[in-house]
């Protein structure tokens, strides 16, 4: 996926470290969301998706960092968002992206399901230096 960090219109950052941050990286996404023209269907999927990774940053590896971004590309707009963490990496990605499939308690929706509700996903992780994912929704 290109790296639309750096043609945002507008963008904002969130450090990950508590639950709350979860939460406060949730709103950062839908109200960019909102300023990026996504439909409110549009909007709940990137927050949907936004959520699970968040969550996934806190814990597995303790917290990380969220950026987003209203972005534009030709004519199109939409809201870019980017979830990194410093933990273990994921020692399986293609068993993480499987559905239904779970490390631990969650319910094995967090990685392939936020795949599904965005137009565009990319991950790159590695063992003992950390998990990025960049997701991308359009307006439409």
């Amino acid at each position: 996926m290109k790296d639309y960090g750096s043609q945002a219109v507008e963008s904002d950052t969130v450090e990950i470290a508590s639950s709350g941050d979860v939460v406060r990286a949730r709103q950062m996404v839908r109200m960019l969301a909102q300023r990026g023209g996504l439909s409110l269907v549009n909007q709940t999927k990137l927050v949907t998706a936004a959520s699970e990774l968040g969550r996934n940053a806190l814990v597995y590896s303790g917290g990380g960092t969220a950026r987003a971004a209203v972005v534009q590309d030709g004519g199109r707009q939409g809201v870019w968002a980017e979830f990194s963490d410093r933990g273990p990496g994921i020692p399986d990605l293609g068993l993480a992206l499987t559905d239904g499939w779970t490390s631990g308690s969650g319910m094995g929706l967090g990685l392939s399901g936020a795949r599904r509700l965005v137009d565009e996903f990319d991950i790159e992780t590695e063992l003992g230096v950390g998990t990025t994912v960049r997701v991308l929704k359009w307006a439409r």
